[in-house]
């Protein structure tokens, strides 16, 4: 009953607004939360610029995409909504769904078809994971390294089971600050099989498993928080190695010209979307729908692309991935789906995360401070 009374009442309230979008009562300013760096940078081209051209609004960029799911529920408790969308993945979106910090959406009532007329639903297919998550990329955590550190008659790192090879590969690496990605790289190449590791991540002994083998290169490893930190230390040399996010790396790669290649093996494979806070009042409400109409088309998903090297989530807009905008070179070849880059992708449980991620969170950051 409680469902059906909060799936109504959001089903209402998103009527409201899109009455309101059709008689044009909408805020004229956003804050859209996104995750700063080469991503927030493509978001702009693709999205925020051509919106503004078109609606004359202003908007404003917050960077702390990495801090959503705890500001929003400081947020909710304080009884002050101050985002109107933020780009989160997908489980964080599947966690705040559940504790209802964020809207359930109709996709098909409030995204546009296919320019097919195949519908939002079936467009976006799989990658509808939680019914407040709004799919915009595929993307991957994978690892960089310096290819002027690779010691000389070595072959260079494949991927994330090198990180832990301090002997063959010397050198700093930087991971991030969470559990997530590091826990099953942990497990996975300590000999953990692929299909048992997120059963072995929910016992006591898979996580003293995870930690131990994380423990073998601790002290040579810089944390980070912010998906920029990486591609920075690899820029300074500070690292040989280190994990990110793969458009990062492409930036770093491709737009900046470091010398710096990329290890794909387990990378682990993730999505990134839109979710839109609960309690906006009826003009931003129609305002953030209006934007996420517009910015999740097939045109505008498939343009993103250009910028940088994440996948489009829907079907449709595969087919329209070209060149990159300024550097003119083809972008599939640098996705995380193309099949050479995928021989061995680890695909994030996300569901499992929403489940233990607060507890493996505690734990982790109780680790680090050891």
């Amino acid at each position: 009953m409680k469902t059906t009374l909060k799936l109504m009442a959001t089903t209402c309230l998103t009527l409201t607004a899109t009455m309101a979008v059709a008689d044009g009562h909408m805020a004229n300013e956003m804050t859209i939360v996104s995750w700063g760096g080469a991503y927030s940078a493509s978001q702009d081209n693709a999205y925020h610029q051509p919106y503004i051209a078109q609606s004359g609004i202003s908007i404003i960029n917050d960077e702390s995409a990495s801090e959503a799911v705890a500001k929003l529920r400081a947020m909710n408790e304080a009884g002050n909504i101050t985002w109107d969308l933020v780009d989160v993945e997908a489980a964080d979106a599947i966690r705040l769904c559940d504790e209802g910090l964020a809207m359930e959406v109709d996709v098909d009532e409030v995204l546009a078809a296919a320019p097919d007329g195949t519908s939002a639903t079936d467009d976006f297919g799989g990658a509808l994971v939680s019914d407040c998550f709004i799919p915009q990329i595929v993307f991957s955590t994978t690892f960089g390294y310096r290819t002027d550190m690779v010691p000389e008659g070595v072959e260079p790192p494949s991927g994330a089971c090198d990180v832990f090879d301090l002997e063959t590969y010397p050198g700093k690496r930087a991971l991030n600050r969470n559990p997530i990605a590091n826990m099953e790289w942990a497990l996975l190449c300590d000999g953990v099989a692929y299909e048992d590791v997120y059963d072995m991540l929910e016992t006591d002994e898979g996580q003293a498993q995870a930690f131990a083998k994380l423990d073998t290169i601790k002290d040579q490893t810089i944390w980070w928080t912010a998906g920029a930190e990486t591609p920075q230390l690899l820029a300074d040399g500070e690292i040989f190695m280190g994990s990110t996010y793969n458009g990062r790396l492409f930036s770093l790669i491709a737009e900046q010209g470091q010398p710096v290649g990329m290890a794909w093996d387990w990378q682990m494979f993730d999505l990134d979307g839109w979710v839109i806070p609960t309690g906006l009042s009826e003009d931003r409400l129609a305002r953030t729908l209006d934007y996420v109409y517009f910015a999740t088309d097939t045109q505008r998903l498939a343009d993103q692309a250009a910028y940088i090297s994440y996948g489009p989530t829907r079907q449709s807009s595969a087919p329209l991935v070209g060149k990159h905008a300024t550097l003119g070179i083809d972008m599939a070849p640098h996705m995380p789906t193309e099949p050479s880059n995928a021989e061995n992708t680890f695909y994030n449980n996300y569901l499992w995360w929403a489940d233990y991620r607060d507890d493996l969170d505690a734990k982790f950051q109780a680790w680090l401070a050891q």
